[in-house]
């Protein structure tokens, strides 16, 4: 094992053998997200670098201290990208943050999260053994994905230390476009249009303006462009870096700002507040102070969930609570994964 990897496997044995919680932490960009930090902070950044790059293979190997930067750098540099279009929230953010922390930008209306793009990953777990799982390859899976099933999992199950990552080629045409219309309407027409042959990869609606990104090949987003209408949005590439990174202005203010996930047909929610639809009407920004309840109450009334994404009272529960059978499972691979439970632990759910 290298010596770096080992230095990491004795701090988590050591850290079990004491029952003294790791708090694993790449940049801390994605601090404010989930429940509150707790235990010693085992920083991954010295861990570093491509470890094998194939363009021709639409993959990507790094290891988890590697800035985000670097990696889009590096795939940019071939005319490819990370098409689940993630976000950093800062200039330290690093690739083994993205993938544990599961978060996905704009693009992920028409490219997928971020699990659908990971192959496999190296982890530390929580007995400080070194594992794989998963390859370099989409064919590669048999049984329980544990490769994907770490997207997400805010570090709770292991250390991630590598992760090779499908990556695909930038397209060849991209054009925005802005319509004026309402909530209901809007949402009614993304619907509309995702049942259709269009290569609408991102949507936003705030404001009663709907901005509709189109990319793919130059001659589908031309007509797809003379199809839907609109105007073109000048200096469009700024604007879906500021959504993805929450500096628009609608993320500027402090009120607490809760991610709820529901079906794109979902017609808007009656809530306190100001929202912000993204992924063809899946995804609700909403900026709120009302209670936690009540959010919740309507999103799973609606066959969604809602997370407390960044401010407000986390003693409500930051993630929508689990039924009693996913949360037996969780609690058995939390088990399985850091018997001892020291890897970030309260992170997703208290007292796991």
């Amino acid at each position: 094992m290298d010596a770096i990897l080992e230095g990491f496997a004795e701090r988590i044995r050591d850290a079990a053998a004491r029952k003294t919680p790791l708090r694993i932490r790449g940049g801390g960009t994605k601090d404010f997200y989930g429940q509150a930090l707790e235990g010693e902070v085992l920083d991954t950044r010295a861990y570093a670098g491509v470890v094998d790059y194939e363009p021709t293979e639409l993959v990507i190997t790094v290891k988890a201290g590697t800035p985000l930067a670097d990696v889009e750098k590096a795939v940019g540099e071939r005319s490819q990208m990370l098409a689940f279009d993630p976000p950093g929230f800062g200039q330290g953010a690093t690739i083994g943050g993205v993938v544990s922390a599961g978060l996905s930008g704009p693009r992920r209306q028409s490219a997928g999260a971020v699990r659908d793009f990971v192959l496999g990953v190296r982890i530390v777990d929580g007995r400080g053994d070194d594992l794989r799982f998963g390859g370099q390859v989409m064919k590669n899976v048999a049984g329980f994905d544990v490769s994907r099933l770490v997207a997400g999992s805010l570090g709770t199950l292991g250390l991630l230390t590598e992760v090779s990552l499908k990556v695909l080629p930038v397209p060849v045409a991209d054009e925005t476009i802005r319509l004026e219309m309402p909530q209901d309407k809007a949402i009614e027409t993304l619907n509309k249009w995702g049942g259709k042959p269009l290569p609408i990869v991102a949507s936003c609606h705030e404001n009663d303006a709907l901005t509709v990104r189109l990319a793919g090949a130059a001659a589908a987003v031309a007509s797809a462009r003379a199809k839907l209408g609109g105007e073109p949005v000048p200096g469009a590439d700024i604007f879906w870096i500021t959504l993805r990174e929450h500096v628009h202005m609608f993320f500027a203010d402090g009120m607490p700002l809760w991610r709820l996930s529901v079906p794109s047909v979902t017609p808007p929610l009656a809530l306190p507040g100001e929202q912000l639809v993204e992924w063809g009407g899946a995804l609700r920004w909403l900026r709120s102070n009302a209670d936690a309840r009540t959010i919740r109450d309507a999103v799973a009334k609606a066959g969604g969930h809602a997370t407390l994404f960044r401010g407000g009272d986390k003693s409500v529960g930051v993630f929508h609570a689990l039924t009693p059978a996913i949360a037996k499972l969780t609690r058995n691979v939390k088990a399985a994964m850091d018997p001892e439970g020291v890897l970030n632990r309260g992170r997703m759910y208290p007292g796991l």
